[in-house]
């Protein structure tokens, strides 16, 4: 069999690379060795999270935040079966709606695991035992990544537990130990403690979310905190023991210092995620890669002709939509168009409660560049529409450059950020000002208008604070 394209892996990227470039007229295959196309964000990760983050939000809402609006009910009950039903039906409906895509766009799946034999061939070792060799015009590499391990620990998921064994708790744990304070470490910490778990996170570093602006983090931490969750920030895992009621955990002073035993039912170890190449054959292929990323040039080419990269496998933030943008890029790219990723202007998002949204640089980030800029800032206190809904939790933070008033970065941190930063990547893709944000109409009575009062205070000239 002969393709113009084969992607390995079907994940956000792969899958959306294979579409676009059926789309574009080439013939294409995707191999994936998973039962479910999807990769580890449909079927593991961001899918599945969400369902479960949704859920436990809605169990809070309804023990604590509806009495205070006048609505009076028992205390809930949670159904944990009918809870994991929730994310699974979840994750179905998405991994069905992808298998029927490639259907629509007739893309062969080639149920295996990949192996690039040479330029233009990759070999399959077939799920049923049938292996297979097919010849290509161009190879894409999407295999994303995978978890990324303590040494000395490890992880059964039942007790100590990665990112994948957190979403099928057989029960929600009476304490739970999260080993990792960024993104992936609080959600998923966040869903137990809804749960009414005792959540105690333990992080290395002296602050969460270390990639997110400070002032965010800063904020985040304390709001947290008031939620139950508890921080030994500057810590690190040392041992894990099992017990028979569930693990003791040996935690110690990343500068050095006394150690402390932290009792737990589960431990989940969130420290990150590490690119996935293992078995493809890179290295007797001579294709160079670094700390385990793929190495490519702006047209997402390694240094091996044919052979391409996107998501996680390569540079950049390990975002799913991130991975989408460059399939699309790479494989219109490949059929001779401008394909082209701003990564001036990718979004990130923490599902927390509230969520935590950004775009763009960091103050930190800014003064380190030695860029001059401005900051406008408003609180949702101020804002009517999260007054009536009892969200006024958070601010939005826009930046902007001193001289031009270009927009430079945005961060929010507000229930429903993940939707209301959509509007400041939308004008930093058009290398918009705060100015042209500012005078933007906005209907009221809306949390969006924060957005806009943001970007009026860049010049000092917010109405409603």
């Amino acid at each position: 069999m002969t393709y113009d394209l084969v992607v390995i892996g079907s994940g956000p990227g792969g899958y959306v690379c294979a579409i676009r470039a059926a789309q574009l007229g080439m013939k294409v295959a995707v191999v994936e060795k998973m039962k479910t196309l999807g990769g580890t964000c449909l079927n593991i990760g961001c899918i599945p999270s969400k369902a479960l983050l949704y859920a436990s939000e809605m169990f809070d809402e309804a023990g604590h935040g509806l009495a205070p609006l006048g609505v009076v009910v028992e205390a809930p009950k949670l159904n944990h079966a009918a809870l994991m039903k929730h994310k699974d039906d979840t994750v179905a409906a998405n991994v069905n709606g992808v298998a029927f895509l490639f259907k629509k766009n007739k893309i062969d799946w080639l149920k295996g695991e990949g192996r690039i034999a040479a330029p233009g061939r990759v070999a399959v070792k077939g799920a049923d035992g049938k292996d297979m060799t097919v010849e290509t015009k161009a190879i894409v590499i999407a295999t994303g990544s995978d978890v990324a391990r303590l040494p000395g620990v490890e992880i059964d998921e039942k007790t100590v537990v990665s990112s994948t064994g957190a979403l099928s708790l057989p029960t929600p744990p009476k304490k739970l130990i999260v080993v990792g304070a960024g993104v992936i470490g609080l959600e998923l910490g966040s869903v137990w403690r809804r749960l009414g778990s005792e959540v105690i996170v333990v992080e290395f570093l002296d602050r969460i979310l270390p990639t997110n602006d400070a002032e965010v983090a800063k904020l985040m931490q304390r709001t947290l905190e008031k939620q139950g969750f508890a921080f030994h920030l500057g810590h690190k895992l040392a041992k894990v023991e099992a017990t028979g009621a569930g693990v003791n955990a040996t935690i110690e002073p990343a500068a050095g210092g006394e150690a402390k035993t932290l009792d737990a039912d589960v431990v989940l170890v969130s420290v990150g995620r590490r690119p996935f190449t293992e078995g493809l054959g890179l290295e007797a292929l001579g294709v160079k890669t670094e700390r385990g990323q793929v190495i490519v040039d702006a047209h997402f080419a390694t240094n091996v002709p044919g052979i391409y990269a996107i998501g996680d496998v390569i540079r950049g933030p390990m975002l799913a939509h991130k991975a989408e943008e460059e399939g699309v890029a790479v494989a219109e790219l490949l059929a001779g168009q401008a394909g082209h990723v701003n990564y001036g202007a990718i979004p990130a998002v923490v599902y927390t409660s509230p969520e935590v949204a950004s775009v763009g640089k960091t103050e930190e980030e800014l003064k380190a560049e030695g860029v001059a800029y401005a900051v406008g800032r408003f609180p949702f206190t101020a804002n009517g529409r999260a007054r009536a809904m009892r969200h006024t939790d958070g601010f939005v933070k826009i930046l902007a450059d001193a001289a031009t008033d270009r927009v430079l970065g945005g961060h929010i941190v507000g229930f429903g950020a993940g939707e209301m930063i959509h509007e400041i990547v939308v004008l930093m893709e058009f290398g918009g000002s705060a100015e042209d944000l500012a005078r933007t109409c906005h209907a009221h009575p809306t949390m969006s208008e924060a957005v806009k009062e943001a970007a009026m205070a860049v010049a000092k000239r917010a109405i409603h604070i």
